[in-house]
């Protein structure tokens, strides 16, 4: 499927900072809970994410993420999700997309 540009930037992709994880037992499959700095504009937002095969809680707190802020919030189990951390699904697990220099917390993608 092609998508115009105009469609492509009705996604908001942010760049935010993991500043909590917690196991998700409640979950259908291996999820951690996070909760995302976006910095002041966005505030702090939480995500349900399916990347336990590989990385651990210690390795994602305080990792540099990218995720879509603007699609509706969504109950998983008990939860809501109110982001969608992106990554790259691989053999092995999903691999997280980020960021190659330091930019300000909440700056979006373009």
């Amino acid at each position: 499927m092609v998508i115009s540009g105009e469609d492509f930037f009705k996604v908001d992709i942010h760049v935010g900072r993991i500043i909590s994880v917690e196991d998700f037992p409640k979950a259908k499959k291996p999820a951690f809970k996070l909760t995302i700095d976006f910095g002041s504009e966005l505030g702090i937002k939480r995500s349900s994410a399916q990347i336990t095969e590989l990385y651990t809680q210690q390795d994602l707190l305080n990792k540099v993420i990218l995720a879509v802020t603007n699609f509706p919030p969504k109950q998983i189990a008990d939860f809501i999700s109110e982001v969608l951390v992106l990554g790259v699904v691989t053999e092995k697990g999903v691999v997280l997309l980020s960021i190659a220099q330091e930019v300000p917390l909440g700056s979006k993608v373009s």
